[in-house]
């Protein structure tokens, strides 16, 4: 993202096309923003927070609900690392209670990790939870110790569970004797200098510029005001309030943990507050969520998981995206995040009709297109550049792969033999023509590269191109154990009938 000043273009023009009348009058006040590295790039604020006269601002603050996960499991995650959680250990070691959890007749073992990833078998809770986020923490623990019933056998489905996430939270509070929401403060939002996220509203000060929450059930033609759902038991799943750049820190905070070259996940000192590591577990699908048809929201995706309080998506162009949202009685917010360009995109809503999830992911889709961004960037070992380079001269030069064979591992001129490779290749040139020798310098015809074993590239021909593929072996020393070479089909870039993937639109950086 070299170019600031057209990111800045796309994100307003991407930020203005999403918020239509129709979408803004879903709620009273709304804040849109496009960031990029935990800077804001483009913001758009909407209506009145409380409805008495006074305009949203970008540092308006809203409450946040279940994005409030991500920072309980990023606190777990820095206890475990100093070795005051066991996340895999019986979760009955720090919450006793839930030693009468039940499937069927069956008692069942639970851990932390099945908690925290929303596979523990525990029912969807999503209305309960909302009404029970004030409870008070002894009501809590007698309805966990009567004896919870399973929706499912643990680690085998997923269920989104806010009970069974909140339990995280005892945890920490067993391990550390404070309440959870200090550990929270503490560890994460102090650090990180996040003065303007907390846990209750009264902890803002007077005249502290809070949206109110609404609801409409006429599609905004009227709202009704809905009091702040209150802080107890469950408030480590979903009580935070913050702001848009608040939350543009804390994501870049998570999403540089998967930077390359000089970076490397370790920018401003993030590892002090959490390693670069365990960043990339919350991020880390543990549990397959089920995404229907193949599409979600009007994208389409060849996966979804949920990592430990985030949801990952693998979106079928852009690659990895991050997100969680959050949704209380008067509130609707949203968070997600493009680790290899940076760029993230945050929307909040004072009304539970906003629908911030399908803006937020209309608005990063629509940025992301505009700037053709790459679905992930790779970096080749050298040896698979190396290899690459070797073979794109035999084929310029008419010889064989044979004489590449120090390269090779010993069944690639196996799988293949030599004259049946000579065979293919003549057919294949026979159709695009003989190879140009004014070819491009080699690193301009690289088209991507699936990961760091892995290199395409392309060769140009009198009537044609060539697209060749070469697969290593991560041995100590990485050998060749695939090459293939086919005609291109119309685009140039890919063989003829090949289906459309992410991988397409890896960015292969040569070092």
């Amino acid at each position: 993202m070299n170019d600031l000043g057209l990111l800045a273009d796309h994100a307003r023009d991407a930020v203005s096309a999403r918020l239509d009348t129709a979408t803004v009058r879903r709620a009273p006040a709304s804040v849109a923003a496009v960031v990029h590295r935990g800077e804001i790039i483009t913001v758009a604020a909407h209506g009145e927070p409380r409805r008495d006269g006074d305009r949203t601002r970008p540092g308006t603050v809203f409450r946040i609900a279940s994005m409030s996960k991500s920072f309980l499991a990023a606190t777990a995650l820095s206890l475990r690392d100093e070795g005051l959680l066991d996340l895999h250990a019986p979760a009955t070691d720090y919450v006793p209670e839930l030693a009468a959890a039940r499937f069927g007749d069956e008692r069942v073992d639970l851990s932390l990790d099945l908690l925290l990833s929303n596979r523990g078998g525990l029912a969807e809770d999503n209305p309960w939870g909302d009404e029970h986020l004030g409870s008070d923490r002894t009501e809590m623990a007698g309805l966990v110790a009567a004896g919870l019933t399973l929706a499912a056998r643990p680690a085998t489905e997923y269920h989104y569970s806010n009970l069974g996430i909140s339990l995280i939270g005892r945890a920490i509070e067993t391990v550390t004797g404070r309440p959870v929401e200090d550990v929270i403060r503490e560890r994460m939002l102090d650090p990180l200098g996040l003065h303007d996220t907390r846990a209750a509203a009264e902890l803002y000060p007077r005249g502290a510029d809070l949206a109110r929450g609404f609801r409409t059930f006429d599609d905004g033609d009227t709202f009704t005001p809905e009091p702040y759902v209150g802080s107890g038991a469950l408030a480590c799943i979903g009580s935070l309030f913050s702001t848009v750049a608040d939350v543009a820190a804390w994501m870049h905070f998570l999403g540089c943990a998967f930077d390359e070259g000089p970076r490397a996940g370790h920018e401003s000192g993030a590892d002090e507050v959490l390693r670069a590591s365990s960043r990339r577990e919350l991020q880390t699908v543990r549990t397959l969520i089920p995404t229907g048809a193949g599409a979600s929201e009007g994208r389409e995706l060849d996966g979804a998981g949920y990592g430990y309080g985030l949801v990952v998506e693998h979106d079928r162009r852009f690659g990895r995206i991050v997100q969680h949202a959050g949704g209380l009685p008067g509130f609707s917010s949203h968070m997600r995040w493009h680790a290899p360009t940076g760029l993230g995109v945050i929307a909040f809503g004072n009304s539970d009709a906003f629908g911030a999830g399908a803006v937020a992911a209309d608005i990063l889709t629509g940025v992301l297109t505009r700037l053709d961004a790459p679905a992930a960037i790779v970096r080749p070992w050298p040896q698979t550049v190396a290899a690459a380079r070797r073979i794109d001269a035999l084929i310029a030069e008419g010889r064989p792969l044979s004489e590449a064979s120090a390269l090779l591992a010993r069944n690639v001129l196996r799988d293949v033999p030599e004259p049946v490779r000579e065979r293919r290749l003549a057919d294949a040139l026979a159709e695009v023509g003989p190879v140009r020798d004014d070819a491009a310098p080699f690193a301009t015809r690289v088209v991507a590269a699936a990961d760091r074993s892995t290199l395409r590239w392309t060769v140009p021909c009198e009537r044609g191109s060539l697209v060749c593929d070469v697969v290593l072996v991560g041995l100590h020393t990485p050998l060749v154990q695939e090459f293939s070479v086919q005609p291109a089909g119309a685009d140039g870039r890919k063989p003829r009938g090949e289906t459309s993937r992410a991988t397409d639109h890896h960015r292969a950086v040569l070092d």
